[in-house]
């Protein structure tokens, strides 16, 4: 017998057409499978912030690292993680592994919405775990190795997230059935992995220098990548939020406009901390950084809140945030990407605001969905709601460090760089023929092995030289 014959996988393609049971909703399919391509744009995206943010001798890393994240979780999530995280047969806390190397995952209807056949949500579904673990990894930058921070990837997305996801999302989690509410990933996304990447700096210990040391300085080294890195993530959360109904209907519709809507007002809320901080002065990380906390704010609550309500939260989330520009110092922690305040904070102020102002007015937009929050006087959602972002937040962050401290232990796994390699950079350390910036420039110095204070003498002297002759020029 044919395993196509086997019911759970949607019927046998040699003896029916599969595509019969989905007559007339196939445009669902192009809604979900567009949406799932925008959001793997948010991958690459999120390597080209990282990379923008670190210093230029470890920005190639992140660049390379995004992508080797992407192929790491693919194999993942094909191997237990949709089954961990979405088998049917799943209990409160983690799934089962009946669909075990994607068994039974073809044109059935999926778990998710009966209009969807399962590959197709299961593709989906893949790319919101690779996108939180290119975030964790973010907590290793400047001293983290690569091959360990991948392993360290894939078992994070079994222990954390999937058993994470399968409570928020999985009709037979506890999240689910409590309710929590959470729409697109406040918890499994952002609080998880957030906290973990708090972990990962926490166990890694410090970079040289961090911290104002011997003259480190936590500037982007290059703001462009850090604008291109944003503006790839902002229009990939229009398919991780809108996706994230799992149907074409208005309230999707809604949900693009309020991820818009927050993302914009977080942009405004975080531009306006750093006008009164710095002097009426402003800094394009930081319109970045609003946009991001704007984005992760929305999360949980786009598709139960008002376009108004959206603006709020994207401005108080980004506000937050922003204000928190210390906590690394405050918790002694060396987490310089700021994954914990952006992704943690912002998540947990997203989640907590959700249970505030989610109402059945925005959620029945789908035909389907009936939510109450404090708004609709449902004043209990905002301790369940409570109840998510601790459960959480607690989870990922002992999981992460019990699971990094036996990685460190284990030959061959050590998790971090020498002091030598750090020094140099990642890039040097771990890259053949390859770094960030104009090569022949490098090569040159490199051959004339000119220090930096020498280059810079130089530069000094030869601006004497040009400013001294036109005096002369001038008096002439």
């Amino acid at each position: 017998m044919s395993v196509f014959s086997i019911d759970v996988w949607g019927g046998n393609p040699l003896e029916v057409n599969v595509n019969e049971q989905f007559a007339g909703v196939e445009f669902q399919h192009v809604y979900l499978a567009f949406c799932s391509a925008i959001v793997w744009l948010i991958i690459p995206g999120i390597g080209l912030l990282y990379g923008g943010l670190a210093r230029r001798k470890s920005a190639l890393a992140l660049l390379f690292q995004s992508f080797m994240v992407s192929a790491v979780i693919t194999f993942q999530w094909m191997f237990w993680g949709f089954s961990l995280a979405y088998s049917a047969s799943a209990g409160p806390f983690i799934g089962d592994l009946a669909n075990f190397g994607l068994r039974g995952v073809m044109s059935a209807p999926s778990i998710g919405s009966s209009a969807l056949p399962d590959i197709l949500f299961c593709f989906y579904q893949l790319l919101f775990c690779a996108c939180t673990v290119q975030i964790v990894v973010g907590g290793a930058f400047e001293r983290g190795r690569i091959i360990p921070s991948l392993v360290f990837g894939f078992c994070w997305a079994t222990v954390v997230y999937c058993p994470i996801a399968c409570w928020t999302w999985n009709p037979n989690g506890w999240l689910y059935q409590l309710p929590s509410l959470d729409f697109a990933g406040g918890g499994p996304v952002h609080i998880a992995s957030g906290c973990s990447a708090l972990a990962y700096a926490l166990v890694l210990g410090k970079r040289k220098g961090a911290n104002g040391e011997s003259g480190r300085t936590n500037k982007a080294h290059n703001v462009t990548l850090v604008f291109l890195g944003t503006v790839l993530i902002w229009f990939g959360w229009f398919g991780f939020n809108g996706g994230s109904t799992l149907s074409m209907s208005v309230r999707a519709l809604l949900v693009l406009f309020n991820t818009n809507a927050a993302a914009s007002a977080g942009v405004i809320g975080w531009v306006l901390v750093d006008y009164v901080k710095h002097n009426r002065r402003f800094s394009v990380v930081g319109a970045c950084e609003g946009a991001i906390a704007g984005l992760v704010g929305i999360t949980p609550g786009a598709g139960f809140v008002s376009p108004w309500i959206s603006m709020v939260i994207g401005f108080l989330t980004a506000v937050g945030c922003a204000l928190m520009e210390n906590v690394d110092s405050w918790l002694n922690i060396d987490e310089g990407m700021d994954v914990f305040k952006l992704h943690g904070i912002g998540g947990m102020i997203g989640a907590f605001l959700t249970g505030i102002f989610a109402t059945s007015k925005i959620s029945l937009l789908d035909g389907a969905t009936e939510v109450h929050g404090g708004i609709d006087g449902n004043g209990i959602q905002v301790g369940k709601q409570f109840a998510e972002i601790t459960a959480v937040a607690l989870y990922s962050f002992v999981v992460s460090c019990l699971l990094l401290l036996i990685m460190k232990y284990i030959p061959g796994l050590h998790l971090r760089v020498t002091d030598e390699a750090e020094e140099q950079g990642l890039d040097r350390d771990q890259f053949f023929d390859e770094e960030i910036g104009d090569r022949d420039i490098f090569e040159e110095l490199e051959k004339r092995q000119l220090p930096l204070g020498t280059i810079l003498g130089q530069s000094q002297a030869a601006s004497t030289d040009r400013a001294d002759t036109a005096v002369q020029v001038k008096a002439d």
